[in-house]
């Protein structure tokens, strides 16, 4: 298996050479980086071309690499009951501090979005996966592979959705998870944990109507109970 994946990305780096902007075998998985605006060519040439032959796209999904490397739950000093847990409040909705979008805080300053495509090869039986920043942080835009694949449709959908990534060329681009009248996009590490807005039935109304949110912006700390031999009590 290693040997083939190795393979792989020697055609891979042989096949598309300065279009890659990454090409990397690691823990079995081979990953590749591509610009934007070779995206179309490059799908189009993973699919059709015998040595790649990736007939499928098997998932689409949106990443924010705005805290990229940052832990905010450190659980290392965690105490028998879970209370301890040490909390550096960034997110919106968690405390007074925000995330600061800039480019030490991006993933290697590349971007704050990415649409990262997981590709399947039934025939050589082998997967890939493509990773594409977007270049702009505030409208974020990729092209879309439906005239490729088009499963990836709702994948495409989903991924606007929950983190507002705009998919270029995309036949129907709708919300698929959210409501219709929702406001922002819920993955975005800037985004409340309690939301935006609230929705509830208006008895005098007689319909349900949305309402701004009335709960007060908390750090949400789980209770963690720990069962393993360090935390148990001796008898």
């Amino acid at each position: 298996m290693a040997e083939a994946l190795q393979t792989l990305v020697e055609k891979l780096q042989m096949r598309f050479d300065d279009t890659l902007l990454d090409c990397r075998l690691d823990r079995a998985e081979v990953t590749i980086e591509i610009a934007p605006d070779q995206a179309i060519a490059v799908f189009s040439a993973l699919r059709d071309e015998p040595d790649f032959a990736f007939e499928q796209v098997m998932d689409v999904c949106g990443v924010d690499y705005s805290a990229y490397g940052d832990v905010e739950w450190a659980t290392n000093e965690s105490t028998n009951q879970g209370f301890s847990r040490g909390v550096v409040e960034r997110a919106t909705g968690r405390g007074p501090a925000a995330i600061q979008t800039t480019a030490e805080q991006t993933f290697s300053g590349k971007g704050r979005f990415a649409a990262v495509y997981h590709l399947l090869s039934v025939s050589r039986n082998q997967r890939l996966r493509v990773r594409i920043f977007a270049p702009d942080d505030d409208l974020p835009v990729v092209p879309s592979v439906v005239s490729i694949w088009a499963s990836a449709n709702w994948f495409e959908r989903e991924a606007f959705d929950l983190f507002g990534i705009v998919f270029e060329g995309h036949p129907d681009l709708r919300r698929i998870l959210t409501d219709y009248g929702f406001i922002g996009h819920p993955f975005r590490k800037d985004f409340p944990l309690i939301g935006q807005i609230e929705m509830r039935y208006d008895p005098e109304r007689g319909r349900v109507v949305y309402e701004p949110v009335s709960i007060d912006p908390r750090v949400l700390v789980p209770r963690v109970i720990r069962k393993d031999h360090r935390y148990l009590e001796s008898h």
